[in-house]
């Protein structure tokens, strides 16, 4: 029995949220794994060096891919654009990064983790703004139900934060800002993605950050390179993974699947980064898995392929804006 065109098709549109979902969580397994690599050379390097040094392997791996085989000939950037990627990599990228390493630093690590939710719901916000794009019922119901499963999940974060503590208000303040550099860089992204090619962005946009990053450390932590070179193979390790996987693989799908999705739904995904972190916790620490991260998960990948299976809503119609 032979498939028709038309069956092809149902196929095709059925499987690709599955295949965007299956991404999605390849994607939010590494954004877990970056705490542990994190927290693997914390002692080793200080905290820029720790968000900047790691551009400086990533961006170089990446460059070949911009002379890849296309299907249509690559848009070259003019001077107005390469003010437009350093807009995205300084008010996107640097203060994201430096924002939410400083408030690793100066804050309450469970007041960060609750105030790392706010990314979905503050691109949210900034997505029909910047790009036109609408929040629908779905994709709101989506987003509550994402929000009320990883709040169950955090419980124990929510017992110990401590959000109005004095000496705590400068870590909220640098997270809320690192959350809204996050927020600005995937929406801003998203609308380069009018003229240029995902993977293109990305690039120009880490070429951008690369040498501002290294300056931050420079003046920051001068013996930054020293310390890296003492650093022990678990820790190269750790850093390897923080540049080959966090910044280079990672992002390449994310922005593969940024290109297709409006970014509501695309970094609606985010509420899955908590529960990677809770099995890797327990695969990798032995800590035990609770009754409450099990329906929190839940809810979670419930809200994922709910947005994903039957958000219907069409983009707003993507024009060239040079």
């Amino acid at each position: 029995m032979t498939s028709t065109p038309a069956a092809n098709a149902e196929q095709g549109g059925r499987a690709r949220p599955l295949v965007l979902v299956a991404i999605l969580v390849v994607v939010n397994l590494i954004w877990a794994g970056q705490f542990i690599a994190i927290k693997a050379i914390e002692h080793g390097l200080g905290p820029f060096a720790i968000a900047f040094l790691p551009f400086v392997v990533a961006t170089p791996l990446m460059l070949p891919l911009l002379y890849r085989k296309r299907a249509v000939p690559a848009v070259r950037p003019s001077a107005a654009d390469w003010g437009a990627f350093g807009i995205a990599a300084g008010l996107g990228q640097i203060v994201c990064m430096g924002g939410m390493t400083w408030a690793g630093v100066v804050g309450q690590a469970s007041n960060c983790a609750i105030l790392y939710l706010l990314i979905p719901v503050l691109s949210a916000v900034m997505a029909p703004l910047m790009l036109g794009e609408r929040l629908t019922r779905l994709r709101k119901l989506a987003l509550a139900i994402g929000l009320v499963g990883v709040l169950v999940m955090s419980v124990k974060d929510l017992r110990d934060s401590d959000f109005l503590a004095s000496r705590y208000m400068m870590g909220n303040l640098l997270m809320i800002i690192g959350c809204l550099g996050a927020c600005f860089y995937n929406v801003y992204c998203k609308r380069l993605m009018r003229t240029f090619d995902e993977l293109d962005v990305l690039i120009y946009t880490y070429i951008a950050t690369t040498p501002i990053g290294v300056l931050i450390v420079a003046v920051t932590e001068p013996d930054a390179v020293a310390r890296l070179a003492r650093l022990d193979a678990r820790g190269w390790a750790a850093f390897a993974f923080l540049a080959v996987m966090v910044l280079a693989l990672s992002m390449i799908l994310f922005f593969a699947v940024l290109k297709s999705l409006p970014v509501t739904v695309a970094l609606a995904s985010t509420y899955m980064m908590p529960v990677f972190g809770v099995v890797l916790a327990m695969l990798l620490l032995g800590e035990r898995l609770t009754t409450l991260n099990v329906v929190g998960a839940g809810l979670v990948l419930g809200a994922t392929m709910l947005v994903m299976r039957y958000d219907t809503d069409p983009e707003r119609p993507a024009t060239e804006e040079r």
